[in-house]
């Protein structure tokens, strides 16, 4: 395998949350009117390229997990859509999501496009997992991250993250003397790109902060 078949191509509007553990994306393959298989293979091939360990869907459907098997990719399955239990879902996601960033594996979370509803769904989870201390840093952060404004459906997941309540060591991270306020209102207000927060801050640790943005997709 050589060429581009060899490193594979960068899903869709790619963005670092957290530097080289947490991503976003467009599902791998494009949006469903634009959707290709090849550039599925190709996306899949970069992303364990990229040293990616699991892939998370938000897709109501089932559509790209047989694909992520046959790629040797492992991939979990949240889907958010019609009918949905939001806070149950994302209470599960986020707990889960906690375990793998903690065993240090690098994750992409992605639904049909990168929108309002997985911007959203990260940015409750830098709230909930303490690493930002309130949603408006948490919409901020992200909203300069992904480069566009949130809409009321991710701005409704942030609030929703609220009644599921912080990790046990979020709780107590937000409450840290680092200030991670300050550090996001710098983040928001800085002329550079912001390209990601700490992967796993401590109480009293001060949060990595890393320049490249979208444009820095990793080794």
């Amino acid at each position: 395998m050589r060429g581009k078949w060899a490193a594979g191509i960068p899903p869709r509007n790619f963005t670092w949350i957290i530097k080289d553990h947490l991503a976003v994306s467009e599902r791998p393959g494009g949006s469903a009117p634009n959707h290709r298989r090849v550039r599925r293979q190709e996306e899949i091939i970069w992303l364990r390229v990229q040293g990616f360990s699991r892939v998370v869907s938000m897709l109501p459907s089932p559509h790209n997990l047989a694909a992520y098997d046959e790629g040797d990719l492992p991939s979990s399955h949240f889907p958010l859509g019609p009918g949905i239990d939001t806070q149950v879902t994302l209470a599960d996601l986020y707990g889960q999501l906690d375990g793998w960033l903690a065993s240090d594996e690098r994750v992409l979370v992605h639904q049909e496009e990168l929108g309002d509803r997985v911007m959203g769904v990260v940015a409750g989870y830098l709230l909930w997992s303490g690493r930002l201390p309130a949603g408006p840093q948490a919409i901020a952060v992200t909203e300069r991250l992904v480069g566009r404004q949130m809409g009321p459906p991710g701005r409704d997941l942030v609030a929703s993250v609220v009644a599921i309540g912080h990790s046990a060591h979020g709780s107590r991270t937000a409450r840290s003397p680092s200030g991670f306020a300050d550090v996001a209102e710098a983040q928001v207000e800085a002329d550079s790109d912001v390209a990601g927060i700490d992967a796993a801050p401590g109480p009293g640790a001060e949060p990595e902060v890393a320049g490249g943005g979208r444009g820095d997709l990793g080794a």
